[in-house]
């Protein structure tokens, strides 16, 4: 069953808002809104420059990044159940739906990168049990150059 298409300006718009929405009660520090603000500027990017891989990657990095930050953020300034009010928890809400959607922001993105041409493949080199010999060369076993010269090949003459 294949995804239907959807659209990086939507993706960023949703992430917009509801960033906004969740900056709107001052409950998190700065560093939460300028780091998801600083990936969606990396997603406009994306967009203006639709053949660039640097860009569309650089805003995937930035996706699973932010995926860690607002964990932390959420975590530790989580205000206590008798601070919340009614804005505070709409607030936190809205940081935790951002919060839920962005992995699969994530592999949409990451769709996106691949229709781009991009191909991203982890090779850690552990993959084999056993090594692959398929392109070793032994060094030991070369044809030698041949000691003294071919008689069959005449000496260019000196001019």
């Amino acid at each position: 069953m294949e995804l239907p298409a959807v659209n990086l300006k939507a993706i960023i718009l949703v992430h917009w808002l509801l960033t906004v929405w969740g900056c709107m009660n001052y409950m998190f520090p700065a560093s939460y809104a300028w780091g998801n603000f600083s990936v969606l500027a990396v997603g406009i990017w994306a967009i203006v420059q639709r053949d660039s891989l640097d860009a569309i990657m650089m805003f995937l990095t930035g996706l699973l990044l932010t995926v860690l930050t607002d964990i932390i953020h959420i975590s530790v300034f989580y205000p206590p159940n008798k601070y919340l009010t009614d804005a505070k928890r709409f607030s936190v809400g809205m940081a935790i739906f951002s919060l839920l959607l962005k992995p699969a922001s994530c592999y949409l993105v990451y769709r996106m990168y691949r229709e781009r041409g991009g191909e991203y493949t982890l090779n850690i080199g552990v993959t084999h049990a056993g090594r692959d010999r398929s392109t070793y060369e032994p060094i030991d076993q070369q044809d030698a150059p041949p000691q003294w010269p071919d008689s069959s090949k005449t000496a260019q003459q000196a001019y």
